[in-house]
């Protein structure tokens, strides 16, 4: 766990945290519920490094069916 947190740091990744940490303050300014679900999500896919992005690593690997 401590591996992901800390290595593999790319832009994305990046763009990710900084747009939850500013949808949080959104949040607190505004005074709504929806930025903070929004925040979440973005936060949890910048921190894990989880989710798809632009890179396309979400594709399924093909089964080989070689006999």
């Amino acid at each position: 766990m401590k591996f992901s947190l800390l290595k593999n740091w790319h832009l994305m990744r990046a763009i990710r945290l900084v747009f939850g940490i500013f949808l949080i303050f959104q949040g607190i300014e505004t005074r709504e519920w929806f930025f903070f679900i929004f925040a979440a999500f973005f936060l949890f896919q910048g921190i894990t490094n989880q989710g798809c992005g632009i890179n396309g690593n979400c594709t399924i690997p093909e089964k080989n069916t070689q006999n």
